[in-house]
């Protein structure tokens, strides 16, 4: 398994500055729009967050949607200076920037997407790449007048023959961590003509952020292990500092094990001995990558795990492939159910 960018290496949609972990701690029931005065408990909003999950679909913005104010130029993460003239034809290439575009109260003027774009809104929209790598072809073929992309995306060849062709081409930084959100939302805002729309929706994600972890209970701190797994492909890692996970354990209240353990790449391979040295007491997973090696009662077989006091007491987390890692306007809804379950006994 080649791990050279994490949206492409996990097959992921793959942004909340750090104000957003040590903001304030008001917060309501509320999951799609704020947070009121009241104080929810961890078990309400989670519940909450799982209905609203459980329909895959996003909650735009209160309001009438808003009009790009266009020609901006804004700056691209490949070092280019992009202008964008017209926002009537976006195409998204990457599943949370996706969702912050229809989130932002511009979906119908989405004509396409990738392959991560896997909530309701987009289910009926032309797909754009094979596995994931973009066809430049079927980008091309949906006329979009602005492509928002990130540096995972490629190949670098179908990018240079969009841009070749006179469409422009925005990439943006990949979200590996909570602290990324704002500044996502920011700039595809920014480079869509919606700035206020951006700023509105940082603002939202902050106040569910803040609520979320004022349901943290007090004195928890369990030790939580990632671990990316595709049994077919015989494909066991464990996470560690930069996998992207880190940022959600911690936010939620809680250890990362393998970063504590001192793994300082984004994977690691699973080994008996890396197991005894994270020690976690709750392992956290992707629900295909659960399903891959038969469920929990297939994942205490793997060795090393069944010694671990997450495998001896199968307490295990999974949580849907899209939304766990997607860095987007549901990354609040995540952080209210790992508070929830990453912190029961």
């Amino acid at each position: 398994m080649k791990l050279t960018g994490r949206a492409r290496r996990l097959g992921l949609p793959v942004v909340l500055a750090v104000a957003l972990l040590t903001g304030a701690c008001g917060g309501g029931t509320s999951v799609s729009g704020g947070s009121d005065a009241s104080p929810a408990s961890a078990s309400e909003r989670a519940a909450a967050a799982e209905k609203q999950l459980a329909k895959n679909t996003l909650v735009p913005l209160e309001g009438e949607p808003p009009t790009p104010e266009l020609p901006v130029t804004v700056d691209s993460s490949d070092g280019r200076k992009v202008t964008v003239e017209d926002a009537s034809r976006i195409l998204p290439l990457n599943g949370g920037v996706a969702e912050i575009v229809f989130t932002l109260g511009l979906g119908d003027r989405v004509v396409g997407r990738d392959i991560t774009a896997t909530f309701a809104e987009a289910e009926d929209l032309p797909q754009v790449t094979k596995a994931h790598d973009v066809s430049a072809e079927s980008v091309l073929s949906l006329k979009p007048t602005v492509v928002l992309a990130d540096t995972d995306t490629g190949p670098g060849e179908a990018i240079e023959q969009i841009r070749d062709a006179g469409v422009p081409v925005v990439v943006l930084d990949p979200a590996t961590e909570l602290a990324d959100v704002t500044t996502r939302t920011t700039r595809i805002a920014e480079a869509l003509g919606v700035p206020d729309a951006g700023q509105a929706l940082n603002v939202r994600m902050s106040d569910e952020l803040a609520a979320a972890r004022a349901a943290v209970p007090e004195g928890s701190r369990p030790k939580v292990a990632f671990l990316y797994m595709r049994g077919s492909a015989a494909v066991y890692l464990i996470g560690g500092k930069g996998s992207g996970a880190d940022s959600l354990v911690e936010a939620a209240g809680a250890v990362d094990a393998g970063k504590e353990a001192g793994f300082d790449k984004p994977f690691t391979p699973i080994t008996s001995e890396a197991l005894v040295r994270a020690q976690p007491d709750v392992i956290l997973m992707m629900t295909k990558g659960l399903e891959s090696v038969g469920g929990i009662d297939g994942l205490v077989r793997i060795p090393g795990i069944a010694q671990t006091p997450a495998g001896m007491n199968r307490r295990v987390v999974d949580l849907e492939d899209g939304v766990l890692l997607g860095y987007g306007p549901r990354t609040p809804l995540v952080i209210d159910l790992l508070v929830d379950r990453l912190h029961k006994t």
